[in-house]
């Protein structure tokens, strides 16, 4: 399976966060729930604390993403939910240290609450899994 960062030459570039489009051939694919910064005891980690919720979460992430095999270079989309927008440069932040190389697909939405007071922030991906 090969992952191809594919943008058209006819949109223009994208400012370095995301990629406009990724072609995938075929091969299995990993479809992860939204993930929120839920600590062992079942509570939410942090209220109110961005950085350490995106730590949480992007944690959760990459250990299930692990689990099969793979790891942030096979995320092809990510879609982040948050309550507040005018945190975006928190979780931007720690969001980088993660992925490293080139950005997948994404999208960002302001939503007036999560499922769990005192989650800031949800996050789903989708992950083309190594052959």
């Amino acid at each position: 399976m090969r992952i191809t960062h594919d943008d058209p030459a006819t949109v223009p570039a994208p400012p370095g966060a995301y990629t406009h489009a990724i072609h995938v051939t075929s091969g299995p694919m990993l479809y992860v729930s939204g993930q929120i910064a839920l600590g062992e005891d079942g509570e939410v980690v942090a209220p109110g604390d961005m950085t350490r919720q995106s730590e949480v979460v992007l944690s959760l992430l990459e250990r299930i993403l692990d689990a099969h095999g793979a790891g942030f270079e096979d995320v092809v989309n990510i879609r982040t939910f948050m309550t507040d927008l005018g945190r975006l440069a928190e979780y931007a932040a720690v969001r980088r240290r993660y992925i490293t190389g080139r950005p997948p697909t994404s999208t960002t939405v302001e939503v007036p609450r999560l499922f769990r007071p005192g989650a800031l922030l949800e996050v789903e991906a989708v992950a083309a899994l190594p052959a």
